[in-house]
């Protein structure tokens, strides 16, 4: 049950979340002239008080206003190489324990979809909700005697998407460092993927779709789904008794057969809709798994989901090949293709992204260069920390007046980075040709 103490309102006006915004950035201020007066005092003083300060006061503020805005954070938590520990682990609350809706507010949602409380659609209906989340938070009901749970969207989410994105981008730039280039390259990107998440008819179809599609997985589990039962801003789908994978990772509570089992079917869950729907679940962070009782994986959220174009799919998978680093040919041609290099950039640059983005494909593609990779192994994750830290530290990308990537390998990247991140914390060594025909 949510400890957290509920909010019976969210700002939903321009006006009043831009407020809530610029009083953020006062306390961000507040924060820094802090910093800068003990700073003087003691010149050995760190940016650790500072971090810890800005993230609790930006977490708070975004956990207020929910929506796009807590998205971002929850997903600028998931890239350890962008964030200093503070902000990652502030963020990271946003993935399953935001602060929930009051059930006044919960109710109303209910009579706006179905002109109909919840306590006349459900034999039962929990007025506290089960979790919490930065787009919709869920509540337990039963009906016909089947265990039932409700996602409930807060209000305003939607509509504020396009603003929320345009308030997050000072923050985004100044404080983590964003090129604005590649920021404004990508920002529409994201939000195409944030009003999908929206859209809960859209993820009902979705749901069942992919579901349906990927339920001949071995070790898999997925909930059923109610359209009757579903609207806009409500998707009724089946509980799944479990734990949140957050929460076995943080118990170790898998023994290593059942993380070996566990962290295998989410490759070959990921890889599948990869090279056979092509259409997945772009969003693996803890809070949208289940680990039930017999230890299956349940795929528990749906909301955000990256269709894959054919000609982008053709060109970005190259990158996995085995000679895509020794073909000098191929690789130039791929990586301009992806826009990690251009035909008129000078030579110095394409000299200079070339190497980094060698590097890079080497790095990240190493686990698909031999059948069996350990994601255990923490040096290899120290390497892809280091040089994610080191290209952060670069002018060269910070100062490019051309984004180095193309806008459809976003939610790719970032579905490949959350999944390396869970298969390490599973600690699991994985059969990596095995979506392989």
């Amino acid at each position: 049950m949510p400890t957290q103490k509920e909010q019976t309102s969210i700002p939903t006006t321009k006006v009043e979340r831009a407020s809530k915004f610029i009083s953020t950035g006062a306390k961000i201020g507040t924060n820094y002239l802090k910093h800068y007066g003990k700073k003087l005092v003691n010149p050995a003083h760190t940016k650790d008080e500072l971090h810890e300060s800005n993230a609790i006061d930006i977490y708070n503020s975004l956990s207020q206003l929910k929506g796009s805005a807590l998205k971002v954070a929850q997903m600028l938590s998931m890239d350890k190489n962008l964030l200093p520990t503070a902000y990652q682990n502030q963020f990271a609350m946003a993935q399953y324990s935001a602060p929930p809706l009051s059930y006044p507010l919960v109710v109303r949602t209910f009579e706006k979809s179905f002109g109909k409380r919840p306590s006349e659609l459900f034999d039962t209906f929990s007025t506290q909700a089960s979790n919490a989340a930065s787009i919709g938070q869920v509540h337990k009901a039963t009906l016909n005697g089947k265990q039932l749970a409700v996602k409930i969207q807060y209000p305003g989410v939607g509509d504020s998407v396009k603003s929320d994105l345009a308030m997050v981008r000072p923050i985004a730039l100044r404080m983590f460092k964003l090129n604005p280039t590649e920021y404004e390259e990508f920002v529409g990107e994201v939000q195409s993927r944030l009003l999908e998440e929206a859209n809960y008819e859209l993820e009902l179809q979705r749901s069942i779709d992919l579901s349906v599609k990927c339920k001949g997985i071995p070790h898999l589990i997925f909930p059923t789904y109610y359209p009757a039962l579903s609207s806009q801003r409500i998707l009724t789908m089946d509980w799944i008794d479990g734990l949140p994978l957050g929460e076995v990772l943080k118990n170790k509570s898998l023994s290593k057969s059942e993380s070996q089992m566990v962290g295998q079917a989410m490759w070959n869950f990921y890889h599948f809709q990869i090279h056979k729907l092509r259409s997945l679940h772009a969003d693996p962070h803890p809070g949208n798994f289940i680990i039930t009782p017999e230890k299956k994986l349940g795929v528990i959220d749906f909301g955000c989901v990256k269709v894959i174009p054919s000609d982008f799919y053709t060109v970005y998978f190259q990158l996995l090949q085995p000679d895509i680093l020794t073909d000098v040919a191929k690789r130039d041609r791929v990586f301009k293709g992806l826009k990690f290099i251009y035909d008129d950039d000078t030579e110095k640059d394409q000299k200079f992204f070339t190497e980094i983005f060698i590097q890079l494909v080497e790095l990240l593609g190493r686990p698909f260069r031999s059948q069996y990779f350990d994601f255990e192994d923490d040096t290899y994750f120290e390497q892809l920390y280091q040089f994610g830290e080191q290209i952060s530290g670069l002018k060269e990308f910070r100062e490019s007046k051309r984004a180095r990537g193309v806008k459809d390998a976003l939610y790719i990247n970032r579905t490949y980075y959350g999944l390396y991140n869970l298969l390490h914390e599973l600690k699991a060594t994985i059969d990596t040709t095995s979506f392989r025909e």
